[in-house]
């Protein structure tokens, strides 16, 4: 017969023996097949908010979409004369003196979208050129700078010289205007 001690020191390795590979057969799986579904959870929650944003943006770029089709991708010479006319407005609002403005149309094959490019020189204080270089950012038409120059146009620096490239893009001849079919619908 075993004593008293001998008989918890046999029940304390019994029980260690039967924790010892319950521990390892089922409590650490258990614990680790948790933490890979928690981990996949955030994964997947990332993923769900990265779609929705996707969705928030296309819907935001849709409308933008729609503004440019109806304003700004237009044929050759309205999208010229549309360009020509802002720079005017831009150039009289900002008292910027135009000496040149050149329109020049880029070759581009395989695509219905063409892009062309308005060559602007002109004269005055930096403020008259900032606010001009504000003007072209802040444009309803779609328009970027491609190119820009800024220079002392005297010897003091009271008059600025500027020459900025502005870019458009415009629909092809006889292509109409842009479809919008695969974008319907959501």
């Amino acid at each position: 017969m075993l004593s008293k001690r001998e008989r918890w020191i046999a029940i304390g390795a019994l029980i260690i023996l039967v924790l010892l590979p319950a521990d390892r057969f089922i409590l650490t799986p258990v614990l680790d097949k948790l933490a890979a579904v928690a981990d996949r959870r955030q994964q997947l929650v990332g993923q769900l908010d990265e779609a929705q944003n996707l969705f928030d943006r296309r819907r935001l770029m849709e409308k933008k979409w729609r503004l440019f089709s109806s304003q700004g991708l237009e044929t050759e010479s309205q999208a010229e004369s549309r360009v020509l006319h802002a720079v005017g407005q831009w150039a009289q609002d900002s008292r910027l003196t135009m000496t040149s403005v050149k329109p020049q149309r880029l070759a581009t094959e395989g695509t219905d979208l063409q892009e062309m490019t308005v060559s602007v020189a002109g004269t005055g204080s930096l403020q008259a050129a900032a606010r001009f270089l504000w003007n072209v950012e802040h444009a309803a038409i779609p328009v970027k700078i491609k190119d820009l120059q800024l220079g002392s146009a005297n010897d003091t620096g009271s008059e600025m010289s500027l020459q900025v490239r502005l870019s458009t893009l415009y629909i092809g001849a006889g292509e109409g205007k842009v479809s919008n079919e695969n974008n319907e619908g959501v």
